[in-house]
């Protein structure tokens, strides 16, 4: 496949498609997400782990065609360097890469619901094994991917009409807000937004723009917990507008972020919270 492979679809508009890269898109705000940038005529690769029925449905729904499908653990650096591969021979260039993809241990691994780890009520064994997965996934995984596939936006031009690159990292309200209760999910999302802005300041002169989104809470299975019951009222009501974000919102402001005018914003983190908190 032709390293210019971007040129060889076109949307009606007349703007050539870009290769998309979006992790954990078998699901919620990713598979909104793959659909997004795929309704603008980009060619997109839904990642997943281990949801291959649903990553293969998302994949169906997607209009047009050059999209594909790759399986890789992001906590493995070595199945992160298959993936970018992967991805690569399915785009033939990786124009837009999506960090999406993020893991919260599972309630029986952690304590309570959605793995929550106080400090004090969490062995210290608990703790490492919690802490370690979480990083691994949420921030060792982006990090190594982002070497992988900046490192191709350098060395592989692109389409003509197109930026040499654009990076979006997905991170949270959590980040600056603070997580008490899952402590290694929010420093995970506070490293994301970090590494986004070193790489933001590390690969502006190549032409690649690296941008990151802050949302609060959003209606997707990951967050189901927290919006059910009275406790679900609590959490509309930490937004004037009395309610979540949905994944579409949260798609169409990475689809956004990702545009060729976006340059001049690289390094910015756009707190995408219905006003839930201010910063």
């Amino acid at each position: 496949m032709s390293a210019r492979a971007g040129e060889a679809r076109t949307e009606a508009a007349g703007t050539p498609s870009r290769g998309v890269l979006v992790t954990g898109s078998s699901r919620g705000v990713g598979a909104a997400t793959a659909r997004a940038f795929a309704a603008r005529g980009d060619r997109v690769v839904v990642h997943y782990h281990g949801s291959e029925d649903l990553a293969r449905d998302v994949l169906g729904s997607l209009p047009g065609e050059g999209h594909g499908l790759v399986q890789a653990d992001l906590g493995d650096p070595a199945a992160v360097e298959r993936l970018a591969a992967e991805a690569v021979g399915v785009l033939g260039r990786v124009d837009v890469l999506v960090n999406n993809a993020a893991m919260i241990v599972a309630p029986e691994e952690g304590r309570g619901r959605r793995g929550t780890h106080p400090l004090e009520e969490t062995s210290y064994p608990d703790w490492v094994a919690v802490w370690e997965r979480t990083l691994a996934t949420n921030l060792l995984g982006p990090a190594h991917l982002i070497w992988q596939v900046a490192r191709h936006m350098i060395d592989v031009p692109a389409a003509e009409g197109l930026p040499a690159g654009r990076i979006v990292d997905v991170g949270s309200r959590g980040a600056y807000r603070g997580e008490p209760d899952i402590p290694a999910y929010g420093a995970s999302k506070a490293g994301l937004h970090a590494l986004g802005q070193s790489m933001a300041v590390r690969l502006a002169p190549h032409g690649i723009a690296v941008l990151g989104v802050a949302p609060g809470f959003i209606a997707t299975e990951m967050a189901g917990y927290a919006l059910a019951g009275d406790q679900g009222e609590a959490v509309r009501a930490q937004s004037p507008f009395h309610r979540v974000a949905t994944p579409e919102e949260i798609a169409d402001a990475v689809v956004a972020l990702a545009d060729p005018w976006s340059h001049w914003a690289s390094g910015a983190v756009l707190d995408f919270n219905g006003a839930s908190h201010l910063r």
